[in-house]
């Protein structure tokens, strides 16, 4: 019998799983190659017809979330920009099959060198779309996993997520992967567990797994002990889950009564359409990352986007932060290529060095305003000017605006706090609307950590003295000042790391729409 095999990654979506593996990393069968050039074109045609198909007829079937992920991958098939340069290389003397999969791993190499969650994760929608018109080119069918099994591998197409029945339990564990992909999403509002950053475990293991999507961690080929000890601790998780289920349609208020405010963070807007209002204290995080996928959105595309959310929150406040893009090479024609984009042009950086691009958003903001409670806040902001040089776009565009009579409204701006500097001297921010702690940034720049790099996951913690401390004498200034101070990273959705950010003062958090029930429930235990 084998020996037991323990391994640590980063935890995408909590729970526990108890079953067998089921390799995600079967490549595609062989092709057979046709006689001639026009022949393989013509199959190619055929089988992108095949995919595009496919996909539509699960669209059909899938919620409002599914649907926005499916109609990305499909708009992608059908973009020439992406194909274009695979039906090139046909005439050469290439394959259909290497030719469209040369042109699409040129493609995923660009969105898996980005510096960014969001745009990195995009590189699993395009495996997806690689490896489903090969599967059709080859006319392979999808292999099915058998019920309640941990699906593990590299990493895992948001399609096989949607075509795996879930109702007998199951997770999933990926060597790579990413807490920030469409997948992640979907297995945290399904309640799937799931673990990323394995790093280098066994490439086909098999056999009896559990999975410890909690803390981050699967164990292959268990001992009876283990066994018996995860099922322990499985147990307790699903009492606490379905404890917190109570608290989802209450205020947030300690024992000792102090309320909390309780936003959510939202990637994309049909995320709203699964989210009772009723439930939440409006919208901290709106991020815009998703308008840029391929390129520059324009000004009707955004501005249509912002009203959704805004009329969808009513009253109740919507933080937008403009698009936070930045590296190697996520959104053509407007990020640049860098040696270190970690610490490059991103951000606020990146949005004042092409106001071009950043005006159409300031437009597409000031016209959404008058639809809702809206905030605009600017991330990576490091010195006053960056701030300044912002706020005064915002109030050149808003004087375009009235000059032709267009309806608009000049939101409150804001910060994130992020950049250590703005941490340790928030003094300097004082004219600010408000702070908005991205505990993420701020955390990984503070332990010289990546969040998303398992080998010094035990590093990036938002728990350590330093980063509370920084937290707390933000939240100080911000009560001495009177400005508003939130946290939006994923620390404030995380049932351990509460008690410790409300110690140190704050008092308006911002989670994952699947978050707000164990951050309610947790918040209720602190005696703060």
């Amino acid at each position: 019998m084998p020996e037991p095999l323990r391994l640590q990654g980063i935890s995408a979506s909590a729970g526990y799983a108890e079953g067998p593996l089921f390799n995600l990393d079967r490549g595609p069968a062989r092709y057979t190659g046709k006689a001639t050039a026009g022949e393989e074109k013509a199959a190619l045609e055929a089988a992108l017809a095949s995919a595009t198909d496919r996909l539509a007829t699960l669209i059909e079937t899938a919620d409002e979330e599914a649907a926005g992920i499916l109609e990305f991958q499909l708009a992608m098939l059908e973009d020439e920009a992406l194909t274009g340069p695979a039906f090139a290389a046909i005439p050469s003397g290439m394959p259909a099959d290497m030719a469209w999969r040369q042109a699409l791993d040129a493609e995923i190499a660009g969105y898996e060198t980005s510096d960014q969650d969001y745009f990195r994760a995009r590189a699993a929608d395009i495996s997806d779309i690689r490896d489903r018109v090969l599967r059709a080119l080859t006319e392979e069918q999808e292999y099915a996993a058998p019920a309640g099994a941990i699906l593990y591998g590299e990493d895992i197409a948001p399609t096989r997520f949607l075509e795996t029945d879930w109702s007998a339990g199951g997770g999933i564990a990926l060597r790579a992967g990413s807490t920030a992909s469409h997948v992640a999403m979907l297995a945290r509002s399904r309640g799937v567990p799931m673990v990323v950053g394995l790093g280098s475990s066994p490439a086909n293991p098999d056999g009896l797994a559990l999975l410890d999507a909690e803390h981050g961690g699967i164990v292959l080929a268990p001992s009876k002990a283990e066994i018996e000890t995860f099922r322990r601790s499985s147990s307790s998780f699903a009492a606490r889950r379905d404890k917190a289920e109570a608290y989802l349609a209450r205020p947030a208020v300690t024992k000792a009564g102090t309320t909390v405010r309780v936003q959510v963070n939202i990637a994309d807007p049909s995320e709203v359409d699964g989210i009772d209002i009723a439930t939440c204290d409006g919208v901290g995080l709106m991020r815009t990352e998703f308008l840029f996928g391929r390129a520059p959105p324009d000004e009707e595309t955004q501005y249509r986007a912002y009203r959704k959310v805004l009329e969808w929150a009513g009253d109740k406040p919507v933080t937008i932060r403009t698009v936070d893009a930045g590296g190697d090479k996520p959104v053509p024609g407007f990020t640049v290529e860098e040696s270190n984009p970690f610490l490059g042009l991103r951000g606020i950086r990146l949005s004042l060095a092409r106001p071009d691009v950043f005006r159409v958003q300031v437009r597409a903001l000031l016209r959404a305003a008058v639809h809702g409670n809206l905030k605009v806040m600017f991330p990576m902001i490091a010195v006053t000017e960056e701030y300044l040089r912002a706020a005064t776009l915002f109030a050149e565009e808003q004087g375009g605006l009235i000059a032709r009579g267009v309806a608009q409204k000049m939101p409150p701006l804001g910060i994130m706090v992020e950049v250590p500097s703005v941490a340790i001297a928030p003094e300097a921010f004082a004219d600010v609307a408000f702070f908005s702690i991205g505990s993420n940034d701020l955390t990984q720049y503070v332990m010289a950590a990546a969040r998303d790099n398992a080998a010094v996951a035990h590093l990036n913690s938002v728990r350590h003295p330093a980063v509370l401390r920084l937290v707390a004498e933000v939240t100080a200034f911000g009560l001495r000042a009177k400005i508003p101070v939130s946290l939006c990273g994923d620390a404030g959705g995380d049932p351990a790391s509460i008690p410790a950010l409300l110690e140190a003062g704050l008092r308006d958090l911002s989670v994952a729409p699947a978050q707000l029930a164990m951050a309610k429930a947790a918040i209720s235990d602190v005696s703060v």
